[in-house]
């Protein structure tokens, strides 16, 4: 109920406070290569294994998944390397995309996630149902909390880290959850975001 109430209490003044970002970022999906929705929206998987629509500001293209799927090497090449491309092969990332992951600026809309309950401030990053695999007969216990905007593996190198390390950190995290704990990740998370540290 603490956690619930933090991050209720959390996510309005967090939104509250970004509201005026909200509108300078939407400005940008006017024009440009950025043309387009404002929000990217996508499957992940929730506490318990509940489906939900995560949201972000755009990064990337419209109809970015197809694109990427189209080029079958390409594809490969993402699953092989952990679900992510390096920024200079990616052909879906807008320049303003490039500016809002570096900045995790695209990350804010989660705020609104959080509000609904489908997230959490800190935990274990939401994956797509695909990842699951990566955790192997540890499934349930990943599952077992509700994904957070930020968490352990998230200031523990993010994507520098990659599968199965992943796992390990996640996991890290749900065996030993706190109050103390998530307000040390927030302290770092505030750290890393203004240093760029592993986000792109």
């Amino acid at each position: 109920m603490t956690k619930r109430t933090i991050d209720i209490v959390g996510a309005i003044i967090g939104l509250v406070l970004t509201s005026p970002l909200f509108l300078i970022i939407s400005i940008f999906y006017l024009f440009g290569d950025s043309k387009g929705p404002i929000f990217f929206k996508q499957v992940r998987v929730g506490k318990n294994g509940k489906r939900f629509y995560i949201y972000k500001f755009r990064s990337m293209i419209v109809n970015a998944e197809e694109k990427l799927k189209a080029d079958k090497e390409l594809y490969e090449k993402y699953l092989r390397n952990n679900y992510k491309l390096e920024p200079h092969e990616d052909p879906r990332i807008t320049n303003l995309g490039r500016f809002l992951r570096k900045t995790s600026l695209d990350e804010i809309p989660q705020l609104i996630n959080v509000l609904k309950g489908e997230m959490s401030l800190v935990g274990p990053r939401p994956v797509v149902a695909e990842e699951l695999r990566e955790y192997g007969n540890r499934v349930n216990e990943f599952l077992s909390v509700k994904p957070g905007m930020t968490g352990y593996w998230a200031v523990s190198g993010r994507s520098d880290v990659d599968y199965p390390e992943r796992v390990n950190l996640e996991l890290y995290y749900v065996y030993n959850q706190s109050l103390l704990f998530d307000i040390k990740i927030i302290i770092k998370t505030f750290l890393i975001v203004l240093l760029k540290k592993g986000a792109y």
